[in-house]
């Protein structure tokens, strides 16, 4: 697993093997994010290292990179230094909270500390542990890998013996409620914060930074209570449930779709003239919900809703269950994300 830290960065770029969990708790557990403590570790792990004054260095062009450098918003790892015909500095490349940037080198000086970390890893320089821990990280993979081969197989089977595939509108249901799950997970990473590249290509379509925007306001949440990113998961997993495990209640399914479409309608209104802001994530949320309508329609799954049953109100149960299950998960993320690391 590749490692999230600035400990972890400094690592792969040394060519030093390491494994990206324990490096990154190792980083985390410093007492105090400093040149100091990232000495410690460096010699933790086997790799002689000084630190340089760049007052009393000639040319910091003169410095092998990769080296560690503090700056005004952080630590940053200078990956390359790169010169002109006559060796002086002109630009700096580094990584910065995992990100490659480019900068002049004017603007790098003017904004760093004048002290530098400077490694020199060696054959011998390795995680301590090292062996253990890759057996871990080995079969943490092994592990996803075969909860995805066996979630395959139970939506295989599932799909079989639902007879899901004697309905075409059935199967494009069952894909709809697939990537509304793919898309209000998106959505609710965007709500708590969570870095997501993918989402943040998706909702540059319509407008950049429009999801972001759209998500800071008092309408993206239920008076307050649950987001509607939670409530569009909760709705799209109900509806997966129940088609693999209750197929006798796909009508109950077509009107529960029913009756959320006049909210896709205000969403749409709220987005175009309220706050005159896209959120691509939602309109497509929105869309997906059409679509099932539509595939409700054409399979004609509309009739026999009435008289209602009491299955209606068990999926309805089943529904806000598992909303505020989603809720509280959502609410602990929060929470611990707000915690010191110390």
């Amino acid at each position: 697993m590749e490692g999230t830290t600035i400990f972890s960065d400094l690592l792969k770029s040394l060519g030093v093997h390491h494994t990206g969990e324990y490096s990154d708790n190792r980083f985390r557990e410093m007492p105090f994010k400093s040149l100091f403590g990232f000495s410690r570790l460096l010699t933790e792990y086997g790799i002689d290292n000084e630190a340089l004054s760049l007052s009393t260095a000639t040319n910091i062009a003169t410095i092998p990179t990769p080296f560690i450098a503090r700056k005004a918003d952080g630590f940053v790892i200078v990956n390359n230094i790169h010169t002109d015909s006559k060796g002086n500095p002109t630009k700096v490349d580094y990584t910065l909270y995992h990100n490659k940037a480019t900068t002049s080198y004017a603007s790098f000086a003017s904004d760093m500390s004048g002290i530098v970390l400077r490694a020199y890893p060696d054959e011998s320089s390795i995680e301590p542990g090292y062996a253990k821990h890759r057996l871990h990280e080995i079969a943490d993979r092994c592990k996803v890998w075969l909860l995805a081969i066996l979630m395959l197989f139970l939506g295989i089977a599932g799909y079989i013996y639902a007879g899901i595939g004697k309905h075409i509108s059935l199967t494009l249901l069952l894909a709809t409620d697939i990537a509304g799950l793919y898309v209000t997970f998106m959505l609710m990473q965007k709500t708590l914060s969570v870095s997501n590249h993918t989402a943040d290509k998706v909702c540059g379509i319509l407008q950049n930074h429009g999801c972001d925007t759209v998500l800071a306001k008092k309408a993206s949440t239920f008076f307050g209570i649950v987001s509607w990113s939670e409530v569009g998961m909760a709705y799209f997993a109900t509806s997966t449930a129940i088609l693999f495990c209750f197929p006798q209640c796909i009508h109950y399914l077509a009107l529960i779709n029913g009756c959320c479409l006049p909210f896709t309608l205000w969403s749409i209104w709220y987005q175009r003239f309220r706050i005159h802001t896209w959120c691509t994530l939602c309109v497509i949320t929105q869309a997906l919900l059409w679509l099932q309508f539509l595939c409700f329609f054409l399979g004609d799954w509309w009739t026999r809703i009435f008289p209602l049953r009491v299955e209606l109100l068990t999926m309805v149960t089943a529904y806000i269950v598992l909303l505020l299950a989603i809720n509280r998960l959502d609410n602990f993320i929060k929470a611990r994300s707000k915690m010191p690391l110390n």
